[in-house]
């Protein structure tokens, strides 16, 4: 008994995070503020004050602001707390729809396993048409919500077949640990600590159901005012995922040192994921605008968008 409360009390303690909405000031001149998760290419370059250095040289110097999870992140930068932040799919759909002035400023097509559907012990749920009559445990407008939806569509299911339980990541691992749902539809580094838990089975992954792609979001102030600074960052970033792809032990440890997920969860989603920064492209637009028509014919969102619309293009470079 007190090792499944020590296992239980870890993985909350590992999903603690700052209180989402404690915004920064309204935008400052020579000041990137950047908000983050517990994961991912942005961790590795808080760490290693890559933006930092890229930035100096045009007189801007960067403030960063933890999240939990990506929807209260794009309610910081609609609300014009932070300036630049990177999510999964779902989140932009739902600011963009909300009348959000976000644009995407460059993708990371995930294409790995760093998410899915796990199930408690003694879970006798065998398959995604299992999940019929079932309570699914994600949290509302992310990319585990659409995540959820593409699943139960593989299974030829509907929406109203399952009983949807919305909840920020660590009450959903709480109540996950607890058995107050039949599963859970989450990311790394949520995913790769919990499905360590003994007992738990992973129904499916992103990779099995539908890939994903994660994605770098600005500030329409910020892409129109200071595109300099918008490329530099970008351009930063890239750089610290060509790093990522040839260091992925270096990362674990930056990974975790940086938020607290235990090294061995870390090093479990490093390995899955494809650290690789580009622009938007046709197949990127025309993947997220499927999400997006999805979300609309459930009525999640209350009228259609055009992904193509947020879209940002670089300035033409000098030479």
């Amino acid at each position: 008994m007190g090792a499944s409360l020590h296992r239980r009390g870890l993985l909350a303690g590992a999903l603690a995070s700052v209180p989402a909405l404690r915004a920064a000031k309204a935008e400052e001149p020579g000041v990137l503020r950047i908000g983050y998760q517990k994961n991912g290419i942005l961790v590795v370059a808080k760490q290693q004050k890559t933006i930092e250095a890229a930035l100096e040289p045009l007189g801007h110097r960067v403030t960063w602001v933890e999240f939990s999870f990506g929807p209260p992140l794009l309610e910081a930068l609609s609300l014009d707390g932070i300036d630049f932040g990177q999510t999964g799919d779902a989140p932009p759909i739902f600011a963009q729809a909300a009348k959000s002035r976000l644009v995407y400023a460059a993708a990371q097509e995930a294409g790995g396993s760093g998410a899915g559907i796990l199930l408690p012990p003694g879970s006798t749920i065998r398959s995604l048409a299992d999940l019929k009559g079932k309570r699914v445990a994600f949290a509302k407008a992310s990319s585990a919500h659409a995540l959820t939806l593409a699943a139960l569509e593989k299974a030829g299911l509907t929406y109203g077949d399952i009983t949807p339980v919305t909840l920020a990541p660590a009450d959903a691992a709480a109540a996950f640990s607890r058995g107050s749902v039949d599963a859970w539809t989450i990311w790394d580094p949520y995913f790769a600590i919990a499905e360590a838990g003994e007992g738990v089975r992973v129904l499916a992954t992103s990779q099995t159901i539908a890939p994903y792609n994660n994605y770098f979001l600005a500030s329409r102030p910020l892409a129109e005012k200071r595109p300099a600074v918008l490329t530099a960052t970008i351009d930063a970033l890239s750089r610290v995922a060509e790093w990522c792809t040839q260091n992925r032990g270096e990362v674990a440890q930056l990974l975790s040192a940086g938020t607290g997920v235990p090294l061995a969860a870390t090093k479990r989603a490093v390995d899955r994921t494809d650290y690789v920064i580009g622009p938007m492209n046709d197949r990127i637009v025309a993947a997220q605008q499927a999400i997006a028509d999805r979300f609309h014919a459930l009525k999640l969102i209350p009228a259609p968008i055009r992904v193509a619309d947020a879209v940002w293009t670089a300035p033409p470079r000098n030479g």
